[in-house]
C-alpha cells in the first residue's frame, strides 16, 4: 500500500519541489489541500494526521504550529525549516553524519531536515573533528556562495526582474548577507560538527539560480601535530566510504586546477555532494558544493524520507 505523503507549505520552493520529486511515485501517494482551505486549522491538522510521512516547508513559526498539531503516533514530520535543527527531541536528517544516524533516522517520528550551509559545513567538519584532526575548539571561518533561488519565491522574482530592462543592477553582481554574524543556519553548524566555538560564517548570494559551495580554510599550524592536506583528505574519504551521495574529490582536483576557476553549479540538479581538500605546504582549503535544492533541501527530506521508510535511499533521486 502506498505511503500517503502531505506536503504543508505545498506553494513553496522546496515544498513545490518535493512534489515534483514524488510525483511520478508509484509507492506513495500524495495527499493534497484544497488551495482555499490552505489556512484552515481543522482541515490541515486532518491531512496532517491522515498521512504516514509530513514535510512541512513553512516559515519557522508556522512549522512549530503544524508539527504541534500532529498527534498520530504513526506520522512522521520531517521539517524543511529551522525549528526543531537543534532541538532534542528531533533527529538531525542527515543520514552521513555519522554511524548510528540512519538507524536513528528510521526509528525517529521527528526529523530536522538541514539547512543548505549547514549540510556542506557539517559534511566538510565533522569528520575532521571526529578524527581529532581539527581541534573542537578551533574558531573556523567559513564562506559560502549561493544561487538567489536559496531565497525563495521573492528573492528569485528580484532576480528575475532584475534581468530584464530597468532591473535593480545591484542584483547582477554577489552579495555578501547575514552581516549581523548570527545567520540561522549556525546554530546547527555548531551543533552538528562538535566544535565548541562558534564559527565566523559569511554567505554569499549571486546572480544564479542554484547552486552553492561552502569554503573552509585551515592553517595546519592550528591542527593535531602533523595534520597537512594529504591527511584531512584521508579521514573524509575513510568517512564517506561506500556513501553513495557524498563524493570526496581527489586531492587538489587536477581537473579543477587545470581549468583556474572553481565551478559552483557542478553538482546542480543531483542529490550528490562534492568534498574537496586544496592543500598547500602549510594550509588547506576545504570546499563543499552542493545544488541548494537538491541536496541542500528537497532532495535531502526525499533521502530521509526513503531512510525511514526502509525503501531504497535514492528512489526519485
Amino acid at each position: 500500500m502506498p505511503a500517503q505523503v502531505f506536503v504543508d507549505g505545498q506553494e513553496g520552493t522546496t515544498g513545490l519541489r518535493i512534489h515534483e520529486v514524488l510525483a511520478g511515485r508509484s509507492d506513495v501517494e500524495l495527499l493534497r489541500i484544497d488551495p482555499e482551505r490552505r489556512k484552515d486549522v481543522t482541515e490541515r491538522a486532518r491531512l496532517l494526521n491522515a498521512a504516514d510521512v509530513v514535510f512541512l516547508c513553512l516559515p519557522d513559526a508556522a512549522a512549530r504550529e503544524s508539527a504541534a498539531l500532529v498527534t498520530n503516533p504513526r506520522t512522521c514530520v520531517i521539517d524543511a525549516s529551522t525549528a526543531h535543527r537543534t532541538d532534542p527531541g528531533w533527529v538531525f536528517g542527515l543520514p552521513e553524519l555519522a554511524p548510528g544516524q540512519r538507524a536513528d533516522i528510521r526509528r525517529s517520528k521527528r526529523l530536522a531536515n538541514p539547512g543548505c550551509h549547514a549540510s556542506s559545513f557539517i559534511l566538510l567538519l565533522r569528520p575532521l573533528v571526529d578524527a581529532g584532526l581539527v581541534p573542537r575548539a578551533l574558531p573556523v571561518s567559513a564562506t559560502s556562495i549561493t544561487g538567489y533561488s536559496g531565497g525563495g519565491k521573492k528573492m528569485i522574482a528580484d532576480y528575475e526582474a532584475a534581468a530584464r530592462p530597468g532591473g535593480d543592477p545591484r542584483l547582477g553582481s554577489p552579495r555578501p548577507y547575514a552581516l549581523g554574524l548570527a545567520h540561522k543556519h549556525i546554530p546547527e553548524m555548531l551543533a552538528h560538527t562538535g566544535l565548541q566555538a562558534r564559527p565566523a560564517f559569511l554567505p554569499v548570494v549571486s546572480n544564479f539560480y542554484k547552486g552553492l559551495a561552502v569554503t573552509v580554510p585551515l592553517h595546519y599550524s592550528q591542527l593535531a601535530p602533523g595534520t597537512d592536506g594529504a591527511a584531512l583528505h584521508r579521514a573524509l574519504q575513510a568517512h564517506y566510504a561506500g556513501e553513495r551521495f557524498v563524493r570526496v574529490m581527489p586531492l587538489s582536483d587536477a581537473a579543477t586546477l587545470a581549468d583556474g576557476f572553481f565551478d559552483v553549479q557542478a553538482c546542480n540538479d543531483t542529490n550528490r555532494v562534492d568534498l574537496f581538500v586544496f592543500a598547500a605546504a602549510d594550509q588547506a582549503m576545504l570546499i563543499a558544493r552542493l545544488d541548494n535544492l537538491g541536496k541542500g533541501a528537497s532532495g535531502a527530506a526525499v533521502q530521509c524520507m526513503n531512510v525511514h521508510l526502509g525503501v531504497d535511499e535514492g528512489l526519485g533521486l
